[in-house]
């Protein structure tokens, strides 16, 4: 029997010192790209895929995130007041049901691994997802996770989001090492994280989704270290091949490193562009500084 992906780890506890001096003060999950912060599109992208309990692994310095989701009681009472039903609609999507988030603190930058594992008393003995905030996988038709959760409820056992990315890059990646091809889905044989220049298996990487069994909790309990002495989640999946099923779906929307400030403002460009109210300014600046004007 299949079970179903109920719940989903965010790891968020992250210093953002990429975003200096920025996020001495706000957390790099909560910068905004257009009008809504980068975790809200990950925790909109699991609740899309069915995902009824959200996970957030945090760290010291990271209590706004809590008070972002939580009910703003006097902004509330403030907007109703005010007859501004619009921006109350806004709102009641960064809220959602008691229980249906959880936080749990990360108390070492131990890598990736650590973040997932500190929520093992959480997911328990079920599967569950991983979703990195800093990925934005934009695609409102499809959303990453929840064509990953139809491929899971087909496939059964781990299931991670991969994108064919250049060659020269493939050394910043977890690659996996491919097997039968069946569209888009990919039979895993092998993960690899950050391999050296020219010996990856493939220019499949990896790009911060995942559906796991809960199996892969032992694993990283054991606390080894692998690239950048962290402990690896690549690494304990890569343990998994061979052992249950293994699979990778290829991605088919648009990606955005926003752990990158280039990525990040591209991000925001490209999601501008598509919106009603702030496309058309923003298209003509673009076009502005195309002529020269």
């Amino acid at each position: 029997m299949i079970k179903p992906i109920r719940k989903a780890i965010f790891p968020v506890g992250g210093q953002g010192t990429r975003f200096l001096p920025a996020t001495k003060a706000v957390p790099k999950e909560l910068l905004p790209v257009v009008d809504r912060p980068l975790l809200q599109y990950a925790v909109d992208e699991a609740v899309a895929a069915g995902i009824e309990q959200m996970i957030f692994v945090t760290a010291r310095g990271k209590a706004s995130l809590e008070e972002y989701f939580d009910v703003a009681a006097e902004l509330t009472a403030s907007l109703k007041a005010k007859g501004k039903t619009a921006e109350l609609a806004v709102l009641a999507e960064t809220q959602l049901a008691p229980g249906r988030i959880a936080y749990v603190r990360q108390q070492e930058p131990a890598g990736l691994g650590h973040a997932v594992w500190c929520a093992r008393l959480i997911t328990g003995d079920e599967p569950f997802a991983v979703l990195l905030p800093d990925e934005l996988l934009w695609s409102p038709e499809a959303p990453c996770l929840k064509t990953m959760v139809e491929t899971y409820a087909r496939l059964g056992g781990n299931v991670i989001a991969v994108l064919e990315i250049p060659a020269e890059q493939t050394h910043g990646f977890g690659i996996i090492d491919p097997g039968t091809v069946d569209g888009l889905v990919t039979e895993v044989v092998g993960l690899v994280e950050k391999p050296k220049q020219g010996t990856a298996p493939s220019r499949l990487a990896a790009i911060g989704r995942y559906i796991l069994q809960p199996e892969v909790m032992t694993i990283l309990a054991e606390g080894t270290r692998g690239a950048g002495n962290e402990i690896q989640l690549t690494d304990a999946m890569a343990q998994l091949i061979g052992v249950q099923p293994f699979h990778a779906l290829t991605y088919t929307g648009r990606r955005f490193d926003c752990g990158d400030k280039a990525g990040h403002i591209t991000a925001n460009i490209a999601l501008a562009l598509e919106r009603d109210d702030v496309g058309p300014a923003v298209r003509a600046f673009l076009a502005g500084i195309g002529t020269g004007d």
